[in-house]
């Protein structure tokens, strides 16, 4: 099969993941172990955090969050809890609040920055919420200085899917750690890769233990001696051997994905550097394009992928332009989800939608997302400048 000459996702490993993979293949410990501590450890201070907990994927990272919030021993969430969610995200945003019983709540997006809608998140909070799902999406930070204007005073609880925005930042301070917890994804076409993998990072010591009971089985096994779960553990490590506290899964992660984030995590900042220098570029190329809009950005992003929206004024529908895309060997894909309410999947969810979904609608319909990558796209761009070009000849030629 041959490449597309723009995709959307590339390695970025070299030697150096290569031979951290051939260090563990000679240690013969392949499950969880000191290279997932270590990388644990890199990863919450990168992130200015108290605590990581690698997990197998950003999927697991979100189930792992809301579980965390079901355990904790005060203002704990409970099935029934209203969870505000913006109405476009990735699946595995939504199902494990489905899955723990919580009542979810969709709001729209911001037509521009393709995060909430600020004034319609206001209007959608009442006493009922306990807490708001914020999705930073395509590497955008939210505006979690207007979300802290609306929360303040009120005793809800905000989690951050930050699965797509690792390194961005809001007011120096790095997405996935402006709410009690945070999630992180390392797959193949993200930020960083492990292969599989996830992350979420907290300030809690409570929820930090539950988290680390959750992700092995609900066992004892991995707490420390000392901890807000169980209190003080036996000495003898047969006895916590098989000690379950918790309704919990196998969420471990590999040793060889601890061991290749130890050197991802080296190069994240330069790859964040460089994607924001590709991002410049696209919004100064995408300028002779009026018709279409790109996400406005906030804060620092770290510019996940590239937006394209068509206006209802443009020459071309968005048919036409991921017909020209595509043939022009440009990777293509819709923005995230589109409109998540409208999937069949609802059927099984307790759910409610605050208003219009008229931006999350138009997003669904018009909207698509190409690739950024952590090299320079000079090649690239002229090539979509090529294909834009034959999508603006469209009407001339038919």
């Amino acid at each position: 099969m041959t490449l597309p000459t723009y995709p959307l996702a590339t390695a970025t490993w070299d030697d150096a993941e290569y031979n951290a993979i051939q260090r563990v293949v000679e240690s013969g410990m392949f499950t969880m172990g000191a290279h997932v501590q270590e990388f644990e450890k890199q990863f919450a201070a990168y992130t200015g955090s108290r605590y990581c907990v690698m997990v197998n994927s950003g999927s697991s990272a979100n189930l792992l969050m809301v579980a965390a919030l079901r355990f904790r021993k005060e203002n704990s969430l409970q099935a029934g809890d209203e969870i505000i969610v913006p109405a476009v995200s990735w699946s595995t945003t939504y199902h494990p609040l489905q899955q723990y019983g919580l009542k979810l709540k969709f709001v729209d997006v911001d037509r521009d920055t393709l995060n909430y809608d600020i004034a319609a998140l206001s209007a959608a909070v009442t006493d009922k919420t306990r807490a708001i799902m914020v999705v930073n999406l395509l590497g955008n930070p939210n505006d979690f200085a207007a979300i802290e204007r609306i929360i303040n005073g009120r005793n809800i609880l905000v989690l951050e899917d930050n699965c797509e925005s690792m390194g961005a930042c809001f007011n120096g301070r790095q997405a996935g750690t402006f709410g009690v917890m945070g999630s992180y994804s390392a797959f193949f076409s993200h930020h960083i890769s492990t292969m599989e993998g996830g992350m979420v990072v907290t300030d809690d010591e409570e929820l930090y233990h539950i988290m680390l009971s959750v992700r092995a089985h609900g066992w004892t096994r991995n707490l420390p001696r000392h901890n807000q779960l169980t209190g003080t553990k036996s000495d003898d490590p047969f006895v916590e051997s098989f000690k379950f506290v918790l309704p919990g899964y196998n969420l471990r992660p590999l040793e060889m994905s601890g061991a290749i984030g130890i050197e991802q995590i080296r190069k994240l900042p330069g790859m964040v550097v460089e994607r924001r220098r590709n991002a410049k570029k696209f919004v100064e190329l995408l300028a002779d394009y009026p018709c279409l809009r790109v996400q406005k950005e906030i804060g620092e992003s770290s510019w996940f992928g590239f937006s394209i929206i068509v206006e209802p004024d443009a020459p071309f529908t968005r048919a036409d332009l991921v017909r020209i895309f595509t043939e022009h060997k440009i990777d293509v894909r819709p923005i995230v989800a589109g409109n998540f309410a409208k999937n069949e999947v609802l059927r099984w969810f307790d759910y409610e939608i605050h208003g219009s979904l008229k931006n999350a609608e138009e997003i669904d319909t018009s909207g698509l997302f190409i690739g950024n990558h952590h090299y320079q796209l000079d090649q690239a761009f002229s090539l979509l400048r090529q294909a834009l070009d034959a999508a603006m000849g469209v009407t001339a030629n038919t």
